[in-house]
């Protein structure tokens, strides 16, 4: 029997729903309300940021890569974007109620991901991207993630100052294996894939700083590499516009002109001094102070191959005839060499000055000496050598002394080959005053350029001393060698104040130390230090002598432990830093048990505790 349907009924309920329906359209009342408030940033969970996720079902190297997020405020919806960094493939995943899913990705990969909150407006939010890997077959080595490019952005003008831009980019120092990265940078007018230098490859910085020529367009991109697998970045470009020039101030070609330029320097100024020779018969007054945070500077022009030499040969010996006397406060003096002054090199008895990157040779007394209560300064990186005087009594490499004032300091320093000391703190006026000593380097004093012995005391670092045997001058020696010296490598010469020694070097002194009993230090500390040879005289009031190569059970310096001992290197040109050379003098083989044998002093040190010595293996 068939069912039966009332046709009337069924035509009243039909115009029935009909006139409801118009009637909810027609009324504004009753519409739907947009939201038009934007949404907040979804905070991304799973996967975390730099991981290798853990994966689900595995079909066709494909595999299931749960995502979730945090519920954003406002958001009606979220649109889910993956972009694999290996091929820029973008999976995409629009319109999602849930604030988790899972999604099928390609193995072996590494992968970025955000979510873009919605409302039911136009208004959207996007969340940071985070990157995570997808593992690939088991036993397989991770492909490292992409290099991020920082600057210059994509598309961006650039001014080249000197002829140099900076690129930067991001990367982790590791993969999601742990393996070391590199990275190779590519930059050039043609596409950014042409050959790159060999100094650009194997980076381990993430910066370069690149020769560019003006108004040209350059591409570049970064390889990351963990000698196994590469990962390339993006390709930006920029542009570069008129090349500037970062030599700011006043540039003087004659020795008139250093001489006037001296005389009416302001703070803040910079005079460059171009390369070559400039004779002078007269000592150089410096009267004129900077101030803190405008430092008057004196610099060897950054443009030139050549430094500039102050020649003052045609001076008498005397005490009157010094090349520099520094008597102001905040001056950077760089790159200039000082030689043949009747007298001390320069002379500094002012406060808070730099000075760098100088040289100081041949000069009938100390080449750069520090007195008259000169404080607070700082010598980096300076060379002083060939130093002689004919009374054969005060010709030093460096010296703090006799009135100086307290705060010194000597940075990345080389003395050699001086008649006197390497560095001299005998002081006569001053009293409890502190000089610092980091990297510095003492070799063969008391000994003339031509070789032969002196007749000058010798030392290399001679801590203090003073007339009545009574002064303190405090001293800190920081990764210092003392090798080849006439006399003693680390000497006391009766200063009765406090000397500490941490990973230093001696060797081939005649006394390697010469901390003597009579008018002995208040206290002498040294750690973490070696000596190749007889150590010599340690001794003071206190001593906190630990943990140094002569000292310690078990160990011994011998020939054995270093991958060379000889010194003649150790007077190498500098870098074009101005820093110390590369040497391979006093290193420690491998399997010396001079490795990790010292105690913590502040100082960093790679391994399970220092090394003993001033270089770390």
């Amino acid at each position: 029997m068939k069912n039966s349907i009332n046709i009337p009924y069924y035509k009243a309920l039909m115009i029935f729903v009909m006139a409801v329906l118009m009637v909810s359209c027609s009324s504004d009342d009753d519409a739907q309300v947009v939201n038009d408030v934007v949404p907040g940033a979804a905070s991304l969970v799973l996967p975390q940021d730099n991981t290798e996720c853990e994966i689900g079902d595995v079909v066709a190297n494909m595999a299931e890569v749960a995502f979730e997020w945090s519920e954003a405020s406002d958001a009606d919806t979220y649109d889910l974007i993956i972009t694999n960094l290996n091929t820029q493939e973008v999976t995409q995943r629009p319109n999602l109620n849930a604030t988790a899913i899972v999604v099928r990705l390609e193995r072996g990969n590494p992968y970025t991901w955000r979510v873009v909150s919605k409302n039911n407006g136009e208004e959207t939010t996007a969340s940071e991207p985070y990157r995570f890997y997808v593992a690939g077959e088991p036993g397989s080595n991770n492909v490292p993630f992409p290099a991020s490019l920082m600057a210059p952005a994509s598309g961006a003008m650039v001014t080249s100052v000197d002829g140099k831009v900076t690129l930067e980019w991001e990367a982790a120092e590791t993969d999601t294996d742990g393996d070391a990265l590199t990275y190779t940078l590519f930059a050039d007018t043609v596409d950014g894939d042409q050959e790159p230098p060999e100094e650009w490859k194997g980076l381990t910085e993430t910066s370069l700083e690149i020769q560019v020529d003006p108004n040209s367009v350059y591409y570049w991109h970064v390889e990351t590499t963990d000698s196994k697998n590469t990962a390339i970045s993006n390709t930006y470009s920029f542009r570069t516009g008129e090349n500037t020039s970062s030599v700011q101030g006043e540039i003087v070609s004659t020795s008139q002109e250093i001489l006037d330029a001296i005389a009416a320097a302001v703070p803040g100024e910079n005079i460059y001094i171009r390369g070559g020779d400039y004779m002078f018969d007269s000592t150089i007054e410096i009267s004129t102070s900077g101030s803190e945070g405008n430092m008057i500077s004196l610099l060897a022009h950054p443009e030139d191959e050549t430094r500039p030499r102050f020649d003052f040969s045609s001076m008498a010996e005397n005490s009157s005839n010094r090349g520099i006397e520094l008597n102001a406060d905040y001056w950077h003096i760089k790159g200039i060499d000082v030689y043949k002054a009747g007298d001390n090199g320069m002379f500094i008895e002012g406060h808070e000055n730099l000075i760098e990157f100088c040289t100081f040779s041949e000069c009938s007394d100390t080449g750069l000496q520090l007195d008259n209560g000169a404080a607070n300064n700082t010598i980096l990186n300076c060379d002083s050598f060939f130093n002689a005087d004919s009374t054969l009594e005060n010709a030093d490499g460096f010296a703090a002394k006799l009135n100086v004032g307290t705060g010194n300091k000597f940075v990345g320093c080389r003395a050699w080959q001086n008649l006197d000391d390497g560095w001299d703190g005998y002081l006569r006026g001053a009293d409890n005053v502190t000089t610092t000593y980091e990297n510095c380097w003492a070799i063969q004093n008391g000994y003339l350029e031509d070789g032969s012995p002196s007749g000058g005391d010798g030392n290399g670092f001679k801590t203090g001393g003073s007339d009545d045997k009574d002064l303190k001058h405090n001293a800190v020696y920081m990764d210092c060698i003392a090798v080849g010296n006439a006399a003693d490598g680390f000497d006391h010469n009766s200063n009765r104040g406090d000397v500490t020694l941490y990973n230093c070097s001696a060797y081939d002194n005649g006394n390697n130390y010469g901390f003597g009993s009579t008018n002995p230090l208040e206290k002498l500390v040294i750690k973490n230090s070696n000596v190749l040879g007889e150590v010599g005289s340690v001794n003071a009031t206190t001593l906190d002598v630990t943990n140094n190569s002569w000292d310690t059970e078990g160990l011994e310096s011998s020939v054995d432990d270093y991958v060379s001992i000889d010194y003649s290197e150790l007077t190498a040109p500098r870098k074009a830093d101005g820093s110390l050379p590369d040497v391979s003098f006093f290193h420690l083989k491998s399997d010396s048990d001079l490795i990790d044998a010292g105690v913590d002093v502040g100082l960093p040190f790679n391994g399970s505790a220092p090394d003993l010595g001033a270089f770390e293996f």
